[in-house]
C-alpha cells in the first residue's frame, strides 16, 4: 500500500490487489478445500491428510497434546487461541475425547476416549524446528522461512537443516537429517535422486574427509544455540557406516535399492535432503524393499497422493467443481438466497453475475494500465450500474390504454 502526499486517501495499484487476493484464495482452498468446514472427521477415521489444529486454550503445554479438525475449530472453538498445524497425516480429531476434560464436540460427541493411531509432536504446543521455538518467534530477528519435513511432519527453519535451501524449494519435499538418519537407506537414494546439495567444499587436514560448510551458516540469532542441543550433528563415517548395514535387501531380483547401492554413487551423509517432483515413483517396490519400508515406518513414501501437493490439488479441484456446479460452499450470498422464492432467486442470481461481470471488466482497465483504482472510481461504476438499472426498468413499464 502507498500513501499519498497531504491528506489524500492511500491508494493500492489494482495489479498488487489482483494478484495478493488469487494467491490468497488459492493458499485457502489449496489448504483448507481438501476438508469440511462443517462435519467433524471423526466418522472417518484417521484421514489420509487433513488440515489441523491445536487448541491452547483446551490443551496448553504441559497437559496432553491433541488436535483438532477444520469444523472443530469454527464450531467448538470459537474464540480460542489455535494453533494451525497445516495439514498431518493419518490423524483422527481429538475434540471432545477424554484430553479435553468435561468439554464435548457440539458436531460428534461419541467419541473413543483417545485416538491411539494418532502421532503427536511439540507442533501440537506451538513449538517447531530443532531450535523447538514457536513460529512467529519475538525474540528471533533473523528472517528465515519454515520447510516441513515429509517424514516427521515438524517444521524447520532453513538455517537449521544443516544444508543451504535450493531454488524452487516450494516444488520439492523435504526429509530432515534427523529422518535420513532413521532410514539410513534413504541415502542411496539421495545420491542418486536428490536434489544435489549447495555446499563449498574443502579437505580436512589429516584425513581424506570431506568437510561441508552450508551457505547460509552465518545466520545465527540468539534461538540458534538451542540447536546444537536438540539438533542432530553426528559423524559422515558413522552415517556412512549405518547406512551400509540398514540398506541391506534379500535377494530379490531386479532390486533398484541393491542396484543403487552397487553403483558405489554416494554423498555427504550430512543435513537435509531436498527431493525434486515425481522422486517417489523412482523408489524401489519389490518385496523386500516394501518390508524395509514397513519396518522404518515409512510406507507412506510409496503412496503418491499421500503427498501435501495431491492434498492441495485436490483441494482446489473439489473448490473448482464447487464452483462450476453452482453448489453452496461458504458463499454468504448462496446461504442468503435460501431464505427467498425460486423467481427472486433467479433474479438477484442475474444481478449478482451480471454486476461481477462488469466490475471485473471495469477494473481490469486499470491494472491494464498499471494505475491505481481511487474511491471515486467505485462510485462511478456504481452510479453507473444505478444508472444502467433505472433505464432498464423503464424500458420495461407498459401501460394499458
Amino acid at each position: 500500500m502507498a500513501a499519498n502526499d497531504g491528506d489524500e486517501e492511500a491508494t493500492v495499484s489494482l495489479v498488487d490487489v489482483l494478484e495478493e487476493d488469487e494467491e490468497l484464495e488459492n493458499e485457502a482452498s489449496a489448504v483448507l478445500g481438501g476438508s469440511d468446514s462443517e462435519k467433524c472427521s471423526y466418522p472417518e477415521g484417521y484421514v489420509k491428510r487433513q488440515a489441523l489444529y491445536a487448541c491452547n486454550t483446551c490443551t496448553p503445554k504441559g497437559g496432553e497434546p491433541a488436535g483438532i479438525c477444520l469444523a472443530c475449530s469454527y464450531k467448538c472453538h470459537e474464540g480460542h487461541d489455535l494453533f494451525e498445524l497445516y495439514t498431518k497425516r493419518n490423524f483422527r480429531c481429538d475434540c471432545g475425547n477424554d484430553k479435553f476434560g468435561e468439554m464435548e464436540c457440539k458436531l460428534f460427541a461419541d467419541k473413543e476416549k483417545v485416538n491411539s493411531g494418532n502421532k503427536y509432536s511439540h507442533n501440537f504446543f506451538g513449538l517447531y524446528c530443532t531450535c523447538d521455538r514457536p513460529y512467529p518467534d519475538p525474540e528471533d530477528e533473523v528472517p528465515d522461512e519454515m520447510i516441513q519435513c515429509i517424514v516427521c511432519e515438524d517444521w524447520l527453519h532453513g538455517r537449521h537443516l544443516g544444508c543451504a535451501v535450493p531454488d524452487c524449494v516450494e516444488l520439492q519435499e523435504m526429509i530432515c537429517e534427523s529422518c535420513m538418519n532413521k532410514t539410513p537407506f534413504l541415502w542411496n537414494y539421495a545420491a542418486q535422486i536428490a536434489v544435489p546439495p549447495i555446499t563449498k567444499v574443502s579437505a580436512c587436514k589429516g584425513e581424506g574427509d570431506v568437510k561441508v560448510e552450508v551457505e547460509n551458516e552465518n545466520l545465527k540469532s540468539p534461538v540458534d544455540e538451542k540447536v546444537q542441543v536438540n539438533g542432530t550433528s553426528a559423524c559422515k563415517r558413522k552415517h556412512q557406516e549405518e547406512a551400509e548395514g540398514s540398506s541391506e535387501v534379500g535377494s530379490c531380483s531386479g532390486c533398484r535399492l541393491r542396484e543403487m547401492k552397487a553403483s558405489g554413487t554416494s554423498r555427504t551423509l550430512q543435513g537435509a535432503v531436498f527431493w525434486p517432483s515425481a522422486w517417489r515413483t523412482k523408489l524401489c517396490t519389490c518385496t523386500d524393499c516394501k518390508i524395509l519400508y514397513a519396518d522404518t515406518g515409512v510406507s507412506f513414501l510409496t503412496d503418491e497422493t499421500d503427498t501435501v501437493l495431491a492434498y492441495e490439488n485436490k483441494g482446489k479441484s473439489t473448490e473448482q467443481a464447487e464452483q462450476a456446479g453452482g453448489a453452496e460452499g461458504r458463499d454468504p450470498l448462496m446461504s442468503a438466497l435460501n431464505n427467498l422464492n425460486r423467481v427472486q432467486q433467479l433474479e438477484i442470481i442475474h444481478e449478482y453475475n451480471d454486476m461481477k461481470t462488469e466490475l471485473k471488466d471495469y477494473l481490469q482497465r486499470f491494472a491494464a494500465e498499471g494505475k491505481v483504482v481511487t474511491p471515486e472510481d467505485i462510485r462511478q461504476f456504481f452510479e453507473q450500474q444505478q444508472s444502467r438499472k433505472r433505464r432498464r426498468a423503464n424500458a420495461g413499464q407498459y401501460y394499458c390504454s
